[in-house]
């Protein structure tokens, strides 16, 4: 594996065996799709579909304690005789899940993507609202994945078109917390026409203003995989790039992932080549310097020992995982990096605000030292604001709580460079 700048390898492992999020519940699971998780800090998500797929819905389980332990199933998508298919999930700024789904009328027409927020942690869901058709399309790609991406209250649905079998990848944006999506860009136009369903879907993170997307393309006779980058205050449609170009021996691309910490962004994807399979990684500390030349190779072998993969980047650490159809196993990788200073706006750096103590017997205090906090909200578990108050002190405030139970409780901060959230525990 050859080392990206900052970028160590780890040693490549087996993963142990799985615990149950649930109870048993049959599952839809394929090898290009299924079960979608997402995380802010200590809370996690997981979202699935019950089979048989044709009748049965989607469900979100979920932790307060960093997947310790999860909740019961909450079923997401109450929307009478339609079918739900393809379920992904993100969160929101203070750690509200984001289901979305492809949602489909009775006899599996008329696809369309759909987003259903939650303001209360995942026990309920808001009314689904539409988050595709910009392109002028009766319907999507019925059998590609999408992605759910958020920043603040900026979200992206990102997701493959099907506008008279051309099948490129389109993004609808949200700047009201997913209530509304009112437009929707072309991220992607190589007016690639198949007669088919590729069966592979987008992925994207947000930083700062800009969507960094990746996806996969056969316009060219070729199966590649391409990159974009795209303002969201000033959202316009533009083609990608290449992310390799089509090198010699290069036979096909396909399955890519991106993920990100900060300005720390890292995305890895399948190929075939002449010699066999490759799990490609580009990686770089600070996307607003772009991507490497060169890619990393972190696994190789032949063509079954690399299906598809994820990518998992927080604070100095990427982690990679990939499964191999030659051992029948999932494996695992790790690398470290140098994080930089905390970007939250290009050219600005910032100490990210503290709370403490944490646990708490209901008196804490906010702490930011150049970073300005402009007012503070507490919501509790079901997602009611319990108190707010406009802070003035730029080095530290005192908040008191001390009259609400004990619980989990989100600190959602709004400070000069944008939203930040935290969780406490009110413990006696």
């Amino acid at each position: 594996m050859q080392a990206s700048p900052g970028f160590r390898a780890g040693t490549e492992v087996l993963l142990p065996l799985p615990f149950r999020l649930t109870r048993p519940l049959p599952v839809y699971v394929t090898n290009w799709t299924g079960p979608d998780i997402a995380s802010k800090g200590d809370t996690v998500y997981a979202i699935f579909k019950k089979i048989p797929y044709t009748t049965n819905p989607s469900y979100v389980v979920r932790s307060f304690d960093g997947g310790i332990n999860f909740s019961s199933p909450v079923q997401i998508d109450f929307i009478a005789d339609s079918m739900s298919w393809l379920p992904t999930i993100g969160t929101d700024a203070i750690g509200n899940p984001l289901a979305a789904y492809m949602k489909l009328d009775s006899g599996m027409v008329n696809s369309r993507w759909v987003v259903a927020a939650s303001t209360d942690f995942g026990n309920t869901f808001l009314t689904d609202v539409k988050a595709s058709g910009y392109s002028g399309a009766g319907e999507v790609c019925d059998c590609c994945p999408g992605t759910i991406v958020s920043s603040s209250n900026k979200m992206a649905m990102l997701y493959r078109d099907n506008l008279s079998n051309i099948r490129d990848i389109w993004t609808g944006i949200s700047s009201d917390n997913g209530s509304s999506f009112p437009g929707g860009i072309n991220i992607d136009q190589n007016n690639w026409v198949i007669p088919a369903c590729p069966a592979s879907g987008p992925d994207g993170v947000i930083v700062d203003d800009t969507l960094y997307s990746v996806f996969m393309s056969g316009s060219s006779g070729k199966n590649l995989v391409y990159t974009n980058k795209n303002s969201l205050s000033a959202p316009a449609s533009s083609n990608g790039n290449l992310i390799t170009g089509n090198f010699t021996g290069l036979t096909q691309q396909n399955y890519p992932r991106i993920a990100n910490y900060n300005s720390a962004v890292a995305m890895v994807w399948k190929q075939a080549t002449s010699s066999g399979s490759q799990l490609g990684l580009f990686f770089t500390t600070n996307i607003h310097n772009g991507f490497p030349i060169a890619y990393d190779t972190v696994s190789m072998g032949n063509l079954n020992s690399v299906i598809n993969a994820d990518v998992a980047v927080f604070n100095g650490s990427i982690h990679i995982l990939w499964q191999d159809n030659v051992s029948g196993t999932v494996k695992y990788r790790k690398g470290t990096f140098s994080p930089s200073s905390v970007l939250l706006n290009s050219g600005s750096t910032y100490s990210i605000p503290i709370i403490y103590p944490n646990p708490t017997s209901g008196v804490f205090q906010i702490a930011g030292d150049e970073l300005r906090i402009t007012n503070v909200s507490i919501y509790n578990l079901p997602g009611e604001e319990i108190y707010r108050s406009s802070v003035i002190s730029n080095r530290s405030s005192a908040v008191d709580i001390s009259s609400s139970p004990d619980g989990i409780y989100f600190v959602k901060m709004q400070t000069t460079e944008g939203v930040i959230a935290k969780k406490i525990i009110v413990q006696r």
